[in-house]
């Protein structure tokens, strides 16, 4: 696929699928590839294997390649408009090796996860994200923000030196400062996601994104889509009232910095008998009454 067709097949639902866990704390592959696969069934088309949702970082490298291989199987045995993205990160080596392995396995494109060094300058991350985007010239690079140090104009600077940027999942709960930060960069120039998930999703998508990353989806795919399908139609009211239904879901995963934010996704998962709710420290099993609330959300979603 060209690079411009990767940017407009960003623009949707991309969804970021959980890393199950057997009893004894390792991947469940099979369960994975069953997970991925619910997905694309649903109408889901990008899948983000090595998202924060699938808990990147508490993965080793071989665990991580693994989630690629499998998240590529069964993508590509699904539906052949769908298409994978491969989250990457760490040091630019380890970045860049993981890139050049997610293409081998049939990956179009990549998100850089935000760089975890303690000491991050502006002109040091543009320089990151130039080395990995210019390692692999023919993937699409999806740039990760979390901060509002990187500006719109930081951003520009990096599509001069890496044309193959062709998106950016803004996860700066701010919807002003997205509209100014799009705007600096270029908004028709790159793919912008909310990075928030459903909860910014409608604020940036008046603001100028076309599509929003989501854990929710692991849950109740449709929730998501059908949250898609109302902005897509304009139709803001319509898309509040999801926003209604899920907001209390979401507000437990963004509580305390996000410390729950895949416990949450989980422990639902496994009430709807999806994978076991365990996951890998620093996440964190939930307290009895967050369990006993997320079964009551299930319920007025009308999933259990």
């Amino acid at each position: 696929m060209s690079l411009e067709t990767l940017r407009t097949s960003l623009a949707t639902a991309v969804v970021v699928p959980v890393t199950p866990l057997h009893e004894d704390g390792s991947p469940d592959w099979d369960t994975y590839a069953e997970l991925t696969t619910r997905l694309i069934d649903a109408g889901i088309t990008v899948i983000t294997a090595n998202g924060n949702t699938g808990e990147f970082y508490a993965l080793t490298h071989a665990e991580a390649r693994q989630a690629v291989e499998t998240a590529a199987r069964a993508v590509g045995g699904r539906d052949p408009k769908a298409a994978l993205v491969a989250g990457v990160g760490h040091d630019i080596v380890t970045a860049t090796e993981a890139a050049r392995h997610a293409a081998d396995h049939g990956a179009p494109m990549v998100m850089v996860h935000q760089p975890v060094h303690p000491y991050v300058s502006a002109q040091g991350w543009i320089d990151y994200h130039a080395a990995i985007a210019n390692a692999v010239p023919g993937l699409g690079i999806v740039a990760y923000v979390r901060t509002e140090r990187i500006t719109g104009s930081h951003i520009a600077s990096l599509l001069h030196r890496a044309p193959n940027v062709i998106g950016v999942k803004y996860g700066v709960r701010d919807a002003t400062r997205f509209a100014a930060v799009a705007r600096d960069a270029g908004i028709d120039r790159l793919a912008w996601l909310a990075g928030a998930a459903e909860l910014t999703a409608p604020m940036f998508w008046a603001a100028g994104a076309r599509g929003f990353t989501s854990g929710l989806a692991n849950v109740g795919p449709q929730l998501a889509l059908s949250m898609l399908d109302a902005l897509r139609a304009n139709d803001f009211a319509a898309a509040m009232k999801v926003w209604e239904a899920v907001r209390r879901f979401e507000e437990l995963r963004a509580a305390d910095a996000s410390a729950d934010n895949v416990s949450v996704v989980k422990e639902a998962m496994a009430q709807l008998g999806l994978c076991r709710a365990d996951v890998r420290p620093p996440s964190r099993p939930l307290p009895a009454p967050v369990r006993e609330e997320i079964a009551g959300i299930l319920r007025s979603w009308g999933l259990k």
